[in-house]
């Protein structure tokens, strides 16, 4: 048994250390900072995000679209943001008709505009459907930003903003991408509705 509870400490522990490093990473902080702030202007300007991504990140992509349009820390209105992950009919439809790597930028190109943020959450940075995303945002003038590991893949030089988590294990990296999330989202609702900075 004290095998299987050091397992558990390790896992404990990595992850904290990545914690650890976003935390003493002045450059990344600010990198976090300064999306908040674009995502405050966003919803100043009457607009929304779209949040994509597979797998757990899909469903990292849903918990963070339901802190904004739910609540995070409080009551409040309802922040306007959209998973492109739920909607089990347009998913197929798209699949079968334009192939998988289309699932994001068609749904971007129907409900995405000008001034609108998409998020696109890449634990290797190399999603295709996410990297076609970005490009039809950044056609649309849509601000991108990336969400992915240590190398930040080709989303790096893609997106407006690319938040590269440091490590190399996916379970870290998107454990690490719903804090950031979260932390996203308060400053998102503490500028428009609570106290301000």
């Amino acid at each position: 048994m004290d095998s299987m509870k050091n397992f558990i400490k390790k896992q404990i522990k990595d992850s904290k250390d990545v914690k650890e490093k976003i935390l003493n990473d002045e450059k990344l902080l600010s990198l976090i900072e300064e999306v908040g702030q674009k995502a405050v202007e966003v919803y100043k300007n009457g607009n929304k995000t779209l949040i994509a991504g597979n797998g757990g990140s899909a469903a990292d992509a849903q918990h963070i679209a339901g802190e904004f349009v739910s609540k995070f820390y409080f009551d409040r209105p309802g922040i306007p943001s959209i998973a492109l992950t739920t909607d089990t009919s347009i998913l197929t439809a798209i699949g079968n008709d334009y192939g998988y790597e289309k699932l994001f930028s068609r749904q971007i190109e129907a409900n995405g505009k000008k001034g609108d943020m998409f998020i696109g959450i890449s634990t290797s940075g190399n999603s295709q459907n996410v990297i076609e995303g970005i490009k039809t945002a950044k056609k649309m003038s849509i601000i991108t930003v990336g969400l992915t590991g240590e190398s930040g893949g080709k989303m790096k030089d893609l997106c407006d903003y690319c938040i590269c988590v440091p490590s190399k294990e996916t379970p870290r990296i998107q454990e690490s991408h719903i804090l950031i999330g979260h932390i996203i989202c308060s400053i998102v609702e503490e500028a428009l509705f609570g106290k301000g900075f």
